[in-house]
């Protein structure tokens, strides 16, 4: 992990398959909603203890994406995420950006998130042991 635009950022690579592709020959914005998805969560599986990922589970309450360019079959992109500010409540922001291999930034993301306990489904305060990881000493 790196820390870089105010927290510490996770990174992981995204290749399109041909199930990604739309009629318009690129990535289907469907498929970047879930590849933010799956670089959020594996963010959170690595700083996350076993316990907490068996107590806690975060759900996105909200998506602002912005698409920048276009990706093809075969092309791949790196995901990096970070959270920039403390939680607020149950709640934090996390940002998005997939570079492709050029150094362009395909698509841009800020999403909402918010802290459940696995066990009731209710809504939680995130705590500093829970953030640190994600934004780094402060």
């Amino acid at each position: 992990m790196a820390i870089g635009s105010g927290g510490l950022s996770f990174a992981r690579p995204f290749t399109a398959t041909p199930a990604d592709i739309d009629e318009l020959g690129h990535v289907n914005n469907a498929v970047w909603v879930r590849w933010i998805q799956e670089l959020a969560v594996a963010h959170w599986a690595a700083v996350a203890s076993a316990e907490q990922q068996a107590a806690y589970v975060w759900v996105v309450t909200r998506h602002e994406i912005d698409y920048r360019g276009n990706v093809s079959v075969g092309e791949m992109v790196t995901g990096e995420t970070w959270v920039p500010e403390p939680p607020k409540g149950a709640r934090f922001d996390r940002h998005v950006r997939f570079t492709g291999a050029d150094g362009t930034v395909k698509v841009e993301a800020v999403t909402t998130w918010a802290l459940l306990d696995r066990a009731t489904g209710r809504l939680l305060r995130v705590r500093p042991e829970i953030a640190a990881p994600f934004i780094g000493p402060r």
